[in-house]
């Protein structure tokens, strides 16, 4: 159950933050600037290199890392392939995880590895593989980690981690790894050097821009502003007890959209589903015509009112990158979902640069799932 009092609380929401997730949201912008310095202290700015890597492969833990490969994947488009290299393991833990570079990967290949722990040995052996094979390595990952030792020097290039004075090294990777900074920690130092490497437009001001797009954003949508007039808030209390719908269009509405849903399971304890339109109308019709459908009998006579709790309602999210008009199938997924009787929440960003309206859509997402999770009961940050 949502508590709405705690929505226009700001003082109770940072007592029940006691992960410092709302500062992280809010601190994104000086994240961007402070990740921007630290690629460019380490000599991404000053790269020279001879062409285009073949193919982009991304290897590193938890929500961020993902979120981190598909952003890279949909900014690069048809400039070279992004492939996430998943973990393998007994458990999800820095010790256990294992990654392994396809048979294929060589020399003309890129291996990038974010992290906000740094301390996984099979991160460490993956870029001793790739330095054998001659693929050139980049970390980005926590200063005098032993992935950081292992990089460092002829085996690769390594960025230290963006990290806001408050926060210490030994409790960052356990307690603010799904922090919304953590996201721009790992991303902009990439961003900077796949810009040297011809894949992605992302130069400095660029990265700049994206910095007060998301100062902007966090002015919009923090504790302060009330939920009537702050988009962040309005979407999470439009999806508390609901079962979230996430069509997005546009091709960085995509990773955002399936990034949005796995902070919601991993911040908030709320499952959503994602899917991209037009393909989404069918993949998620039958759910606005069944058992989660808006329109079905919440006033069951037969239905134990504790032992069978009503089941979530399904909700749609619209979320676009693009404005509207156009080639677009929004104006169907509108009509499906209206024809069902269920509710749409749209969110479209300002005008702006790919990065820009990808940073937008990123931030009030963000601070929705943090503000679902902060007033959720059952789901407090510990």
């Amino acid at each position: 159950m949502l508590d709405e009092t705690l929505l226009d609380a700001p003082d109770a929401l940072a007592v029940a933050d006691r992960r410092g997730l709302l500062r992280g949201a809010a601190e994104a912008g000086a994240r961007v600037r402070t990740a921007a310095r630290h690629a460019t202290e380490a000599g991404i700015t000053a790269l020279h290199p001879e062409g285009r890597p073949r193919t982009v492969l991304v290897a590193g833990p938890g929500t961020a890392a993902a979120g981190v490969a598909d952003l890279i994947g949909a900014l690069a488009g048809a400039s070279a392939p992004v492939v996430r290299l998943a973990p393998t393991g007994v458990a999800p833990a820095a010790g256990a995880l294992r990654w392994a570079l396809p048979g294929w990967a060589g020399p003309v290949d890129l291996l990038l590895l974010p992290t906000t722990d740094g301390s996984e040995p099979g991160l460490a052996l993956l870029a001793g593989q790739a330095y054998r094979r001659g693929i050139t390595v980049v970390a980005v990952a926590p200063e005098g980690s032993p992935l950081s030792e292992a990089v460092s020097g002829s085996h690769g290039l390594f960025v230290p981690l963006a990290m806001a004075p408050h926060e210490a090294r030994d409790e960052y990777g356990e307690n603010l790894a799904a922090s919304p900074g953590a996201l721009w920690a790992l991303f902009t130092p990439l961003l900077a050097l796949l810009d040297r490497v011809g894949l992605i437009e992302a130069p400095a001001e660029a990265l700049e821009r994206v910095a007060d797009r998301l100062d902007r954003t966090a002015e919009r949508c923090g504790p302060a502003i009330a939920t009537y007039s702050n988009p962040a808030k309005t979407l999470a209390a439009e999806l508390a007890e609901s079962l979230p719908l996430i069509w997005t269009e546009g091709d960085a509405a995509g990773p955002v959209g399936r990034r949005f849903a796995a902070v919601l399971a991993e911040l908030a304890g709320l499952p959503a589903l994602a899917a991209e339109l037009p393909e989404a109308l069918p993949a998620h019709g039958v759910l606005l015509a069944g058992a989660y459908a808006a329109a079905a009998d919440p006033d069951d006579f037969f239905r134990d009112r504790v032992e069978e709790p009503q089941a979530p309602r399904a909700r749609v999210v619209l979320l676009r990158d693009r404005p509207a008009g156009g080639l677009s199938a929004a104006p169907a997924a509108r009509e499906l979902a209206l024809g069902h009787e269920t509710a749409v929440s749209e969110l479209e960003p300002e005008e702006g640069d790919a990065l820009e309206t990808l940073a937008e859509l990123l931030a009030v997402t963000d601070f929705a799932a943090v503000y679902l999770a902060l007033t959720t009961s059952g789901h407090m940050a510990p």
